[in-house]
Formats: C-alpha cells, structure tokens, sequence
C-alpha cells in the first residue's frame, strides 16, 4: 500500500450510507454484492440478506453514485433511504413524516402470495394426476401439460429472470439451480410428450419417493416441474412474511414516537408536527399523551409510564427539575417540558440506531456461512453433473440419472444458511428492544457465553447512587415528627447531598411543607445551625455534648455499617440522631440471586471505603469486594481479574466507568448513566435496573444457541441431503418441499425469540 493511500482516511474521514439492495434472492446474491464493494478502494460493505440493506463506509473520491452503479452492474438493484423532510435532523429520526413501519399491503408480499395462489392451484391436479395413477385417463398427460406450462413460465419467471441475470454476470445462485431444474424437468417432459411414448393415449405413470428404472421416452416429470416451482414459492412466501415480522419489534420502536406537540408560543399553545421542535422549546403534555421528545419538566407533577420505551411496569414519578423521555406517557397531571434533545439526539433514536446497526451486523460464525454460500452454487452444478454421469454409466438409465441430477440440483439451497443468522439477530435484538435491552452487535453474542465474572459497580448501579434519609432515633421524651420538622427545616436551607436528603426525607415523612428558618448559618466542622420558630437548632455529624446512651449506641451502629449519622440539637440539649446513606435499589439482591443463578460470580467494586463497600455487599448477597479503588484504577481491578484466567462483564454508569466498561470482555451500561459509559458498553440497559443485566444476558445466550442451532440444521440439511439426492433417495418434488421447508424452519425457530421474556 502507497503512503498517498495510507494518509487518505486521515486526510478525509470516512462516510457511511446504508443502501436498501433488490434482487437478492439468497445468501450467496448477499455475498456477491458485498465481494464487488469490498473490491472497491476505500469501501468496506456488510451486506445482510435477512435485512436486504448494505452498510457501507467509504473514503477519497468515492461517492454513494459509484457504490449504486457497483451494485446494478453486479445484477442487483441499490438506492439510499429517502432524505428526510425539512426540519427533521436526520432520516432516522422515528417521527410522523419519516414512518418505520412499512406498508400493510406489501406490494412484494402481495405479488408473491398472488403468484403462489395461482401456481398452486394449477399445479395440484398435476401432481395429483401423476401421483395417483387411478386418477389417470385418457389423455391426461396434455391437460397436466396444459396446466404446468403457465406455472414453470409465469411462476418460475422470477426464478428464471434472476438466473438469466445472474449469467450474464457470469455467476450461479439457488435461482440458477431452480431454474435449471425446473426447466430440465419440464424440457425433458416436452420431449418425451412429443418425441417419446408419453404422449400415446392410455398412457399410465407411477410415482417413487426415490429414483427408478424407467424407460426415458415415456417417462415425463411435470409434477416435478409444477410441484417445485409451487413449493419453492410457498417456500419464498412464509420466508418473506417470517422476515417481515422478524423486523417488526425495530418498526415498532421507530414508530413509538409522538406525531405533533403543543408548543408554547408567547403563553399560547401551538399544534406542530414534532419534526419542527427545536432545543429549548416549551411544550405541554396533558394526561395520556405521549412526551415528544426528551427534556426537563418545568412545570407540574405526575406519574410517566415507560413501559412501552423500557419495559419498567411501575410509572415513575416526575416534578419540576426531574428529566423525562420522549415516546413515553403521561400517565397523571398536565407537565410542561423543555426540550433538551431532539431529532437522532434522542433516546428513542438512539436505541433504534443501536438496534439497527446490530441487526444490519454479522457474528463471525455467519461470515463463515457466507464463504460457504459464495461457493455452494457452483459446487452443486458440478455434483449434479457428476451425478448424472455416474447414473449414466453404472446403469445406463438416462432417465434415473436425469432424475437423480435434478433432485441435486433442487434440493441444495442455500438460503438456510443465510437466514440461520441475521434472522435470529433481527427477533433477538427487537426483543431485546422491547425489554429495555440493546445490543450493539453480534461479536457480542460470543462474549456472553465465555463470561465467568460480572463486576458491579456500586454507585448508581447496586445503589441509587444519591444519599437518601434511613433511620430517625429520637431521644426520650421526644417525637419523630418534631426531631424531622426541625431538622428538614435548617437542611432544607443547605446545598449539602447530606442536607439535601435530610430534608426531601423528611418533606416525604411529613406529608407538609417544612417551617422557615431565620438566621442560618454554617458551622464549620460542626454542621448547620439556625432558629426555627424561635429556637435554636443545629445539625451536623459533629457535637461538643455527649449524647444519651440511645443516641450514642444508634449512631456507633449506624456509622459501623457505612451510613453517616448526623446529630440534631434543640436549645443545646440532643433532640435525635438521623442516618443518611446512598441506599441499596430494591432490586439489586434479586438481581445478584439472578446473575449467581447464570453461573457468574458477582464482584462489587467501589472507590468507598471497604466498611461502606462490605456493608452494601452484604445485603445484596455478594461474597468478592474491591474497594477504595481510584477511578482511573477500575480498568486496572478489572485487568486483574482477568489476569487471574476469568472472563469478566463489567455493569457501569458513570463517566468513570466508560474505560473499565470498555477493558471488560463485556461492558453493561446502565442507560441511566452518562453517555460516555453507553458508549463504551457491548451491552445497553435502558432502565437502572440491575435486574436487566442478568436478562440481557440470558437473552444474548439464548439468541447465540439459536443462531447456532439454526448453523447446526443449515449445514446439517445440506450435508445430508446431497448425499441421499445424489445416490437417488429423493423424487425431485420431495426435495423441492425439503428445499422450501428448510429456509422456513430456520427463520420460524428465530421466532420464537419474541416469546423471551
């Protein structure tokens, strides 16, 4: 390689398109097109057949024109996604003008399923007539001619239009040897009904599971020839509509966004499609409405249900300062909302992309396929040709070997291959969408099978991550309510995370605004102080006066399990003591119970002191403990770790996670968290639940032994099936059903991913 060609990505980035591919019919067309483009200087394609589109990054002079022209002059058809309406940022962005679902009427489904209908109603009393001979009358070899020759040429001529192309491009695909087939078959019947014995009067003709000895100038094969065509297309209809509703969890998040939005515009409200919202826009959102886009409520309170965005059930309440999501639901009171994200900006977006791009990727097990697929064709035509001469010369029966030859060429297809793959992703990662769960792509798969060791990063994934109000003890002779009212009020007056959690906890406990306080002030190395309906009262961690025995005891205990305790004082005189801590998520024991049950062994890793880190350890049931780790140690803890020969997940959310999360054989980002830490994960988890980690993993597994046993029955099929076409153990239009069939398992077994819950 020139140093001129080494600087040119430097010198100018690479771009990306993704271009929609027609006339791929199986796995190895998707090959073909992706060997042209990645022949090309500068271009780099992944070319998926399940999703019929081509990613493609590209450097220098190179424009999409010329990555278009590369494909039709390859035999296929390739254009861009449409560009966005005005105002909309990109052509991703899920919103009413840029529609992800498709059409109901699939004019391509429609097309197909008319042309099967057709096929299979001309071509049942054929086989019909050739299979049953007491069926058989007079003559009835011509009507059976009369009835097959619209279907080999009308609907085969898909088929035969693909092959015919494929030719001129001097290469074969599984259209090439249905085509060939068929119209051997159907050629050899035109001989024989014409030139033969076939077309006497009275003639009678049997119908053998496997090849026989037959005299060759009677023998015809129309219900070969129609049956095929038939079943193949039956084959190609369940296929397509299969795909098409692989890909409807992806079309369903994409259209999961709001239409239009009330805009506030001078203190009036303004109906706008949702495209036109821009940064910094006021909008409302009355009860029952969809939020439009992300952003920070400004005014009002109610309750937003996201389960339809994250899979959570429970609505999650919302006031003035809390941030909210587009595409979920206002559940309760009117809010207004202020706009921070919109367009590709957005969560929405951004997890359709990730979504998207992880179904449009290929594990290495599928390029394995690919190669495969690329030489099968080929391959086949030659097994074929050797069969038909080994026939020939150990028996010297033209027809048995014709017959076995053609059994070969039908029933070696290799779609299954293809399908085995992106078909699974496609159900998987749409699921996965579904529950909150994104991953980003296929090479993923593989690491959650080796994972031995899941290290949970304590703050804001095992805990809430912000200091909560725990206990109040209040000394003899005193109320709860009246060590909380005083104590909320003097915090309430604090910028403290301390101060802050006292005094909402003690907002919440009470149920009623909080007094005023006069004369505040902040005692250094003692806490807070101030007078509060004409009293003095003081807060803090620190006090001059010994506390009652109660007190003490409870302040001993509370500090001893890594919670801090702060004092309150009324008049001098201890009134109670209050216990603060970043509290455990509910579901985090569960979530441990969860990860230990799928064979990991939890680890939790904090910069907290190791009392804090054993104490919150202990109560979610984790044994492994590292602690007082700086933030730019955590990849090296995880690097140690897998020193030690483990293969390690690592569940993050901070900005100090993303360079561990991205060191580990595995990173689970919460979704929750920072972008840096989405960033660098394998794995998203929409929700701050770490109950997700345990189910994205047993989903990515699952979704792993499905590709693979979908690989298992691909190749399986073929190497069985050759073999037993060849030694002629297969009547063609048998091997024309198991053809059809094989793609329709495997793309049916990838269904069932949807049921994952």
């Amino acid at each position: 390689m020139t140093s001129t060609t080494a600087e040119a990505p430097t010198r100018e980035p690479l771009r990306e398109v993704e271009l929609t591919i027609g006339g791929m019919t199986c796995a190895s067309c998707a090959a073909r097109v992706e060997k042209k483009l990645n022949r090309m200087d500068g271009v780099s394609a992944t070319v998926n057949y399940a999703t019929e589109k081509a990613k493609v990054a590209y450097a220098g002079g190179i424009q999409v024109a010329d990555l278009i022209a590369t494909v039709v002059k390859t035999g296929y058809t390739a254009e861009e996604p449409p560009p966005p309406p005005p105002g909309t940022p990109t052509a991703e962005t899920p919103t009413a003008e840029t529609p992800a679902e498709e059409p109901a009427d699939d004019p391509e489904l429609t097309a197909l399923r008319q042309r099967f209908t057709v096929s299979a109603v001309l071509a049942l009393p054929v086989v019909l007539l050739s299979m049953v001979p007491a069926l058989q009358f007079d003559n009835w070899q011509w009507l059976s001619l009369t009835l097959t020759a619209p279907v080999v040429v009308w609907g085969g001529l898909p088929f035969h239009r693909a092959a015919w192309t494929n030719l001129r491009h001097g290469a074969a695909t599984m259209d090439t040897l249905v085509s060939v087939g068929t119209l051997a078959a159907f050629g050899w019947s035109l001989w024989a009904l014409f030139f033969g014995h076939a077309g006497m009067p009275g003639m009678r003709h049997g119908f053998d599971l496997t090849v026989s000895r037959t005299e060759g100038s009677s023998t015809i094969y129309l219900e070969v020839a129609a049956g095929v065509v038939a079943l193949i297309l039956l084959g190609r209809f369940l296929e397509a509509r299969s795909k098409r509703r692989a890909g409807a969890a992806l079309r369903a998040l994409m259209e999961l966004g709001a239409k239009d939005v009330s805009v506030l515009r001078d203190g009036r409200e303004v109906r706008i499609p949702v495209a036109r919202l821009a940064v910094g826009d006021r909008f409302v959102v009355r009860p029952g409405e969809k939020i439009a886009t992300d952003g920070t409520v400004v005014e009002g309170a109610s309750a937003v249900d996201a389960s339809t965005l994250t899979g959570e059930s429970v609505p999650v309440d919302v006031t003035v300062g809390s941030s909210v999501t587009g595409a979920t639901v206002n559940a309760g009171g009117r809010l207004v909302v202020e706009a921070a994200r919109v367009g590709a900006d957005t969560q929405l977006a951004r997890m359709a992309k990730l979504v998207e791009a992880a179904q449009n990727g290929k594990a290495e097990v599928q390029r394995l396929a690919d190669r495969v697929s690329a030489v099968f064709v080929p391959v086949v035509l030659l097994i074929a040709v050797a069969t038909f001469g080994g026939w020939l010369g150990v028996t010297g029966d033209t027809a048995a070997a014709f017959t076995a030859a053609v059994a070969v060429l039908i029933i070696a297809c290799p779609c299954a291959l293809g399908l085995a793959t992106p078909t699974a992703l496609l159900v998987g990662t749409g699921r996965g969408a579904q529950l909150g769960i994104l991953i980003k792509g296929p090479e993923v798969l593989e690491s959650t099978r080796r994972v031995d060791t899941v290290v949970l990063d304590k703050t804001g994934t095992v805990t809430t991550g912000r200091m909560t109000l725990q206990e109040v003890y209040a000394a003899e002779g005193a109320d709860e309510r009246d060590v909380l009212r005083l104590a909320g009020a003097l915090e309430h007056a604090s910028e403290h995370p301390i101060a802050r959690a006292v005094a909402a906890g003690a907002e919440k406990r009470l149920g009623a605004a909080l007094p005023p306080v006069e004369g505040f002030e902040n005692a250094p190395g003692r806490g807070v102080r101030g007078r509060v309906g004409g009293q003095d009262v003081e807060v803090g961690r620190l006090t001059s006066r010994p506390l009652p025995q109660a007190l003490a005891e409870a302040k001993e205990a509370a500090e001893a399990e890594g919670r801090t305790a702060v004092v309150v004082t009324l008049n001098g005189v201890a009134l109670g003591v209050l216990t603060v801590a970043d509290a455990i998520k509910e579901t985090s024991a569960e979530a441990v119970r969860r990860l230990r049950a799928l064979g990991l062994t939890p680890v939790l890793l904090t910069g907290d002191n190791e009392r804090v880190a054993r104490s919150v350890a202990a109560a979610v049931g984790i044994d492994e403990v590292i602690a007082e780790v700086l933030p730019e140690d955590k990849v090296d803890a995880v690097r140690r770790l897998q020193s030690e020969g483990r293969t390690v997940a690592m569940v993050g959310d901070g900005v100090n996670d993303a360079a561990a999360l991205a060191a580990a054989d595995l990173g689970l980002a919460m979704g929750t968290g920072t972008d840096a830490a989405i960033e660098a994960g394998d794995l998203t988890l929409v929700r701050g639940d770490l109950r997700v980690a345990a189910d994205a993993i047993r989903l990515s597994r699952r979704t792993l032994a499905t590709i693979k046993g979908n690989l298992v029955w691909a190749f399986g099929y073929n190497v069985a099936a050759l073999p037993l076409a060849a030694a002629g153990l297969l009547n063609p239009m048998i091997a024309g059903a198991a053809m059809a069939f094989s793609s329709v398992f495997v793309v049916t077994n990838s269904l069932r991913l949807r049921s994952f819950s």
